[in-house]
């Protein structure tokens, strides 16, 4: 193939990242091969030509498609072939839509596919990140309307120092994992997961991010300036000026001020329906105008409230703009359940069950990224239409609760305890009762009492909440609202989520709808999520449940773990696992053994566990001469009677050894089945372990 596409490159900490555009897909509106290190990606932007009828939103698809060959795998399972879309997969394209979305005209209703198919992946150069470049650049050069380019930054922090596209090895040591998504001048989407972070030390991390994106962006601007093209023009999907000024005369604004000033949800929503219906009415002969109503009255709604909330500092429920809606928590509803909790904020309302197992219930996980092959702990979220007063079937989790559910667990596995000391597999599932904003941050204030509930040492209590915010024209007229409700998100500006404990954050995610943020709408909405987040465990979860219940409860499984001798783990499993199989026909238990001699021992009644044990103990062990034995007669001979101890570990009694007296005929002292107390006497002149009956009693 001869080389008449372009190639740029830049070093970019560390590791050089090259762009090659007219290379390969040049049939789409934009394309990039782009480069990091060994990973490579095919990133394209393709747009339809004309806008899709009927909707009254931009509908953009994002997808990252994993491909099992870029890491040297062929897909698990019996199809051989990647099938749909991991929950990785799923989550790294919610992570691109977000900072892009903004950027496309708010009038524009083509169909956009933004498209990152990973062909190679190096562990030392993470493929979120370069997906995230190659969407970005592959919009900015095609002839898409896009007000870009953006640029994409992973920090970590190592020993106490920020790193910027941290290695393999530094993300294992890593405090922190943060992606920073910027514009020319702002920060425009944050997701972090973190060790509790102090947020001085989240903010810095945030700035210093954003600096390096504007390497990255002028390296973009030059790319685009030899090869982007002409953006297309577009059908715009504005509402008429006209449709405006006669809705308004029609309901006034102070009409609609008191249609949507009212802490009742389904208040506020039947007196939009009546408006919706009065302007029916009105428009009943213009069938252009009749088609745009819902559009109109939602645009006029979300103007109203915004003058409302930025110029009156007056929120529609009433609260304060630092106020947080009423609150209630509460453990213990479901009576069988491992741990229960609900907790509810305003018209938000959680309840998260824990369950617990043996590790070996773990999530294995068969994807691109070679150091994660498995998962402890599981959140899950759902979100059924009830919960919002609504009715359509269940078709299984969405995008957006896979994406809520991995929030929740970001922010809470920092406080979860080691394997070591409490060897389970957790998995809390968040049930969505009633729906009216960040039911994502309500769902980690449920889950951490649920887990103290169900006996889980959890270090420290986690709470999430959610900040908003309306601007007006200039960087510095802005109003931040702490705990958002329904309204407030689907009309302000921004969805700032933030998760910790008092000594720090755990979990960030960071959606707006404009163009970036400054660093003092940043540093505000942190601040304002630490006293509510702080207010929340103080006032609400720590008088529910001070502290995680010392032992798991009565319908959990009970796990006790001992450490044995690597070398003694195949005479524990027997030839074709038949020694542990007895073990377990014998006790009722589940037995997990590691490579390392750790043997974790699961079950609900005490005692098959503690029997268990004793019998692992017995089969890892040597004999110890003078040690008193209890075994079960299951031999015998003229000699004298074979003794099993632990399903596989017999020993000897001779017949001499039976009783003080003399013995003539082993059957006169015992019979088969007897169990008897026996002293170890050692090594006999053969070499074997011998024991005697007589100098046990």
């Amino acid at each position: 193939m001869s080389k008449e596409y372009k190639s740029y490159s830049m070093e970019l900490a560390g590791r050089t990242l090259r762009v090659d555009v007219g290379r390969v897909a040049k049939q789409a509106n934009g394309a990039v091969f782009i480069h990091y290190g060994d990973t490579v990606i095919l990133s394209t932007a393709t747009a339809s030509e004309k806008p899709r009828e009927g909707i009254d939103f931009f509908p953009l698809s994002v997808e990252f498609e994993e491909k099992m060959y870029s890491v040297g795998k062929i897909p698990g399972g019996f199809n051989k072939r990647e099938g749909k879309a991991s929950e990785h997969a799923v989550l790294t394209s919610r992570v691109i839509d977000r900072p892009m979305r903004p950027l496309f005209p708010k009038d524009y209703r083509n169909d956009v596919t933004l498209n990152n198919l990973v062909m190679s992946v190096d562990p030392d150069a993470n493929p979120e990140v370069v997906a995230m470049l190659g969407s970005a650049i592959a919009v900015s050069i095609s002839d898409i309307p896009f007000d870009g380019p953006i640029a994409a930054t992973q920090v970590g922090l190592v020993d106490g120092k920020l790193v910027f596209n941290p290695m393999a090895e530094e993300k294992e040591h890593s405090d922190l994992a943060l992606t920073v998504a910027s514009t020319r001048e702002k920060v425009i989407m944050i997701e972090a997961g973190a060790n509790e972070v102090p947020e001085d030390k989240m903010i810095e991390a945030i700035f210093a991010a954003h600096e390096l994106n504007q390497e990255i962006i002028k390296f973009f601007d030059g790319i685009v300036a030899e090869c982007g093209k002409e953006k297309h023009s577009y059908t715009s999907c504005a509402v008429p000026d006209e449709l405006f000024a006669a809705i308004k005369e029609i309901v006034p604004q102070e009409a609609m001020e008191e249609a949507v000033f009212t802490d009742e949800k389904q208040v506020r929503e039947e007196n939009i329906r009546q408006i919706k219906e009065k302007l029916a009415e009105a428009f009943a002969e213009n069938e252009e105008w009749l088609e745009l109503i819902d559009e109109a009255v939602y645009q006029y709604q979300k103007k109203t409230v915004r003058k409302m909330i930025l110029k009156d500092h007056k929120r529609p429920d009433g609260r304060a703009l630092n106020q947080i809606r009423p609150l209630a928590a509460e453990i213990d509803l479901l009576p069988r359940v491992h741990g229960s909790a609900m907790f509810t904020r305003g018209q938000t309302q959680i309840c998260t069950v824990t369950t617990l197992a043996p590790m070996s219930e773990a999530q294995r996980i068969d994807g691109i990224d070679v150091n994660v092959t498995s998962k402890r702990y599981m959140h899950h979220y759902n979100f059924p239409s009830y919960s919002v007063g609504e009715t359509k079937p269940s078709r299984g989790p969405g995008r957006r609760e896979i994406g809520h559910g991995a929030l929740a667990e970001k922010a809470l596995v920092p406080v979860l305890p080691s394997v070591e000391e409490f060897p389970y597999a957790i998995r809390t599932v968040s049930e969505t009762f009633e729906s009216n904003g960040s039911t994502s941050q309500a769902s980690i204030c449920a889950s951490t009492m649920s887990l103290m509930a169900a006996g889980v040492p959890i270090k420290k209590q986690v709470a999430g909440i959610s900040a908003g915010l309306v601007t007006g024209d200039t960087d510095d007229d802005y109003v931040v609202l702490t705990d958002i409700q329904g309204l407030e998100d689907f009309f302000g500006d921004m969805d700032f989520k933030v998760a910790g404990t008092h000594d720090g954050i755990t979990a960030i995610q960071m959606d707006i709808k404009i163009h970036g943020l400054t660093r003092p709408i940043i540093e505000e909405a942190i601040r304002r999520t630490k006293e509510a987040r702080e207010y929340i465990i103080n006032e609400v979860l720590t008088p529910a449940i001070a502290e995680p219940r010392k032992e798991v409860g009565k319908y959990a499984p009970k796990i006790k773990q001992i450490m044995i001798d690597p070398q003694k783990i195949g005479d524990v499993v027997g030839s074709k696992g038949k020694i542990i199989n007895q073990i377990i026909d014998e006790t009722g238990v589940k037995i997990d053994i590691t490579d390392d001699g750790a043997v974790a021992v699961c079950g609900v009644e005490k005692e098959g566990i503690d029997k268990a044990i004793e019998m692992i103990q017995m089969i890892a062990s040597e004999f110890e001469e003078g040690k008193i034995y209890v075994g079960k007669v299951v031999s015998i001979k003229e000699f004298g009677a074979f003794l099993e101890f632990a399903p596989g570990k017999e020993g000897m009694v001779h017949i001499s050894k039976l009783d003080k007296k003399r013995v003539n005929r082993v059957e006169d002292v015992l019979t088969l089945g007897d169990v008897i107390k026996v002293k170890c006497l050692g090594k006999d002149k053969m070499g074997r372990i011998s024991f005697s009956k007589k100098d046990a009693e």
